[in-house]
């Protein structure tokens, strides 16, 4: 062989060891690159969940005191609607007074639905709703006439209310116009 020939093959084998040296060196790069891409995922993906939980438990905390709020207020509009229950209660007391001269059975009937009414608003104030419904519907059912009795009165004393509380009703307002 001639030195030309050990020249060729010494530049090519040179050339073939210089593209294996270039093409390991493109792949341990793409390696990397593989790495680091995997790492950034995985730590975006960590960052998402943090951030996901947190917001998951600030909304379980709004939603909570919400909820605290709602029980706050409807526990007041309860305490309220008990307070409401027993004047009316007293009224009844008053309405069955009264009566005590002159129909002492319709006084000692409306004195019995003036203590259902006192049961009632104790009832509505403990928060036991189903228990108040069960109760006005025994107490219906063992004394129908004081239960009539308180009906009508609760009807006079809603109409009393809405009429202190409202202004003119619309037949009047045409009578008046008229």
């Amino acid at each position: 062989m001639s030195d030309l020939d050990l020249n060729k093959n010494s530049t090519r084998s040179r050339n073939s060891a210089s593209s294996q040296t270039l093409k390991d060196q493109v792949g341990d790069a793409g390696q990397e690159m593989k790495q680091r891409a995997t790492d950034a995922m995985r730590a975006s993906a960590d960052a998402t969940r943090d951030k996901f939980k947190e917001a998951t438990e600030a909304a379980r905390d709004v939603a909570s005191e919400t909820a605290d709020h709602l029980q706050d207020r409807a526990g007041e509009q309860q305490r309220a609607g008990a307070d409401f229950i027993e004047r009316f209660a007293g009224n009844i007391r008053e309405a069955a007074h009264a009566f005590e001269s002159d129909a002492p059975f319709a006084a000692r009937g409306i004195n019995s639905a003036a203590d259902y009414v006192e049961d009632a608003a104790a009832k509505i104030r403990d928060g036991s709703f189903r228990d108040l419904i069960d109760g006005a519907t025994d107490f219906a059912r063992r004394q129908p006439a004081a239960f009539l009795g308180i009906s009508v009165l609760a009807g006079f004393a809603a109409v009393r209310f809405l009429k202190a509380s409202g202004g003119q009703s619309p037949s009047r307002d045409r009578n008046s116009q008229a």
